[in-house]
C-alpha cells in the first residue's frame, strides 16, 4: 500500500512569533522553521504502517520554494522512502494546495493520504477536506487511531462526548489529531541516509492550475498584552474581588 504524506514548513512551535513593524505579516527573518506538528504526526503514522508491514512505500510531499526541502529531508530521515517538492514562490490558499495535491494523487495513485488536520500558522483546517472533495476519496478527520483492515481503514475520532469510529473504503484521506501518536526523533545515521534518498522537484506551473490568490492578507497584529495579576492575602479578599470587581460571582 502506497501512503502519501503532505507536509508543511512552518515556524517551529517553540519560537515566539514576531510581527513585522508595518503589520504586513509575520517576521520570518532568522526564525527556526520545522515540519508542522500535525504533519509530523502524519509522517510518524505512515512510517508505523510501513514498519507493521501494512504500507509498502511512504512518500512525503511539500509545496513551496527550495527551503521546504529541509523539511522533506527531515521526513526522509524519519522514515519516508522518497519525497516530492512542488516548487512555487507563490503564497497559496488552501484550495490551491488541495488542487496541486489532487494532481499528485492522480499521478501516484496512493491508497492512503495522511495529512495534518491543520497547520499552526494559517490554522485553516481545510486542505484535507478539500482534497477529499476533489478526489472523491473517503475522509476520516481528526484521527486519534488508525487501523487498516484489508481494503478498509478504521479511523477513530474524538468527538463531543466520546469517540467515533468510522470505516472508510480505500483509497482514503485521513487527517491527524494530536493524540494519534508521538513522533520519533531522527537518528544521526538516518539523517545521513536521508541525504541519499530521492527527492523530485516539480514546478507548480506545470500542473496547469490557476494559482491566483483568492484571499488578501490585510493586516497582522500581535495579541493584546495581558495585564499583570494581583496577589490577595486572604480568601475573603479573593471572594470580595470576584464579587465586586470581576463580578463573576454573586
Amino acid at each position: 500500500m502506497k501512503v502519501l504524506v503532505p507536509i508543511k514548513r512552518v515556524i517551529d512551535y517553540n519560537v515566539k512569533v514576531r510581527v513585522k513593524p508595518d503589520n504586513s505579516d509575520v517576521d520570518l527573518a532568522n526564525v527556526k522553521m520545522a515540519i508542522n506538528p500535525f504533519c509530523e504526526i502524519a509522517v510518524e503514522e505512515a512510517v508505523r504502517l510501513k514498519e507493521a508491514g501494512t504500507a509498502t512505500e511512504v512518500i512525503a510531499i511539500s509545496i513551496g520554494d527550495k527551503s521546504c526541502q529541509e523539511q522533506l529531508r527531515t521526513a526522509l530521515a524519519l522514515g519516508a522512502d522518497r519525497a516530492i517538492q512542488i516548487e512555487t514562490g507563490e503564497k497559496l490558499d488552501s484550495l490551491h494546495v488541495a488542487k496541486l495535491l489532487q494532481k499528485v494523487v492522480e499521478e501516484e495513485q496512493p491508497q492512503l493520504v495522511i495529512l495534518g488536520k491543520q497547520s499552526i500558522d494559517s490554522d485553516n483546517n481545510q486542505t484535507g477536506q478539500m482534497l477529499a472533495a476533489l478526489t472523491g476519496m473517503a475522509q476520516g478527520t481528526f484521527a486519534s487511531e488508525v487501523k487498516v483492515d484489508g481494503d478498509k481503514v478504521n479511523v477513530t475520532r474524538e468527538v463531543d462526548g466520546g469517540l467515533q469510529t468510522v470505516a472508510l473504503n480505500l483509497p482514503a484521506i485521513v487527517t491527524t489529531d494530536l493524540r494519534l501518536n508521538e513522533p520519533r526523533y531522527a537518528s544521526l545515521p538516518n539523517i545521513m541516509k536521508a541525504k541519499r534518498k530521492p527527492l523530485d522537484v516539480k514546478a507548480a506551473a506545470d500542473f496547469g492550475i490557476d494559482l491566483t490568490a483568492r484571499t488578501n492578507l490585510l493586516k497582522v497584529t500581535p495579541p493584546a498584552q495581558r495585564e499583570a495579576g494581583i496577589i490577595v492575602e486572604t480568601v475573603d479578599e479573593l471572594v470580595e474581588k470576584l464579587k465586586n470587581e470581576a463580578k463573576v460571582i454573586s
